[in-house]
């Protein structure tokens, strides 16, 4: 499996603006990757939500994306879809065998039904997979976590399991940091199948209701800003539906609503966190199991 752009040539993507020089060698490739940058302060928890409208084979939709790594759900096939995590080694290595130990992410805890493994080629760290079936038109509920441990911070991935209407704690990665909180937040859209018919496959996505606990208070997120790969393909589209942010590319779409770089608000004066949310971040911590 085509696994999504490095963490920090995503990164570098992020700030693209639509002047950037593009890529030819992506033209008629691939979808071009289109993302939201989120603005919100240095928190504990990020929380997000997706309603996926289209999908095609090779899709990363990643709904909780921060300075160490990035969260979401992913079509792999006609049959097969994951939620993953995935959380960085320090540096800009490839290989993952040639990562110090002491320098790699650690994991403290994974569920029984989460495969974790070390990767490469995209930078190296930690990833994790759960098998999960989700469906277009359907909501779902992520969040990351994270605490300082002596210099390195820990990592954790939630999801809400609609079926079963409650939290399941996936897996804690922790990594060498310095004493910094969650910031760098980000969503985006992404083909990684990347083999010509792909890019003629329409993609598109909601996110919405964010929030981020700073200093133990929460704060809505209401304002991202539309940005994308160096991809030349014309084919992308945001803007505001439903009350929801919304980021769509491939096919035949047409950048109708908000142009590359611009900034849109959706401030909603009423709007509360999630109860659940707070109900579960003051429960006591689950034991930490081996690594598998």
């Amino acid at each position: 499996m085509k696994r999504p752009a490095s963490l920090f040539v995503l990164l570098a993507c992020l700030v693209v603006a639509a002047s950037a020089i593009a890529d030819e060698k992506l033209a008629g490739v691939a979808c071009r990757s289109v993302h939201w940058q989120w603005r919100g302060a240095a928190g504990t928890a990020f929380y997000n939500e997706v309603i996926v409208d289209q999908s095609a084979p090779g899709t990363y939709f990643c709904v909780c994306g921060f300075n160490h790594g990035y969260f979401g759900i992913q079509q792999l096939d006609d049959k097969r879809k994951v939620a993953i995590f995935s959380v960085w080694d320090p540096g800009k290595q490839n290989d993952p065998t040639k990562v110090d130990e002491n320098n790699r992410v650690k994991l403290l805890y994974n569920d029984d039904a989460v495969r974790v493994k070390r990767f490469g080629n995209e930078g190296t760290g930690g990833q994790s997979f759960l098998d999960l079936d989700w469906k277009v038109g359907e909501t779902y509920r992520l969040m990351v976590t994270c605490e300082r441990k002596d210099d390195r911070t820990a990592y954790t991935g939630w999801i809400y399991m609609n079926e079963a209407k409650e939290w399941k704690k996936l897996v804690t990665f922790s990594t060498l940091t310095k004493d910094e909180k969650l910031g760098g937040y980000y969503s985006f859209v992404e083909d990684f199948r990347r083999n010509k018919v792909s890019a003629t496959q329409p993609r598109m996505a909601r996110f919405g209701n964010g929030w981020v606990l700073v200093d133990g208070k929460w704060q809505a997120i209401e304002r991202g800003r539309f940005t994308a790969d160096n991809n030349p393909a014309k084919t992308i589209n945001a803007g505001l539906k439903e009350q929801l942010f919304f980021l769509a590319t491939g096919g035949e779409t047409a950048n109708s609503d908000l142009e590359l770089s611009k900034s849109i608000d959706l401030p909603v004066a009423d709007r509360q966190p999630p109860a659940d949310v707070a109900k579960l971040l003051a429960s006591p911590a689950e034991p930490a199991q081996p690594a598998k």
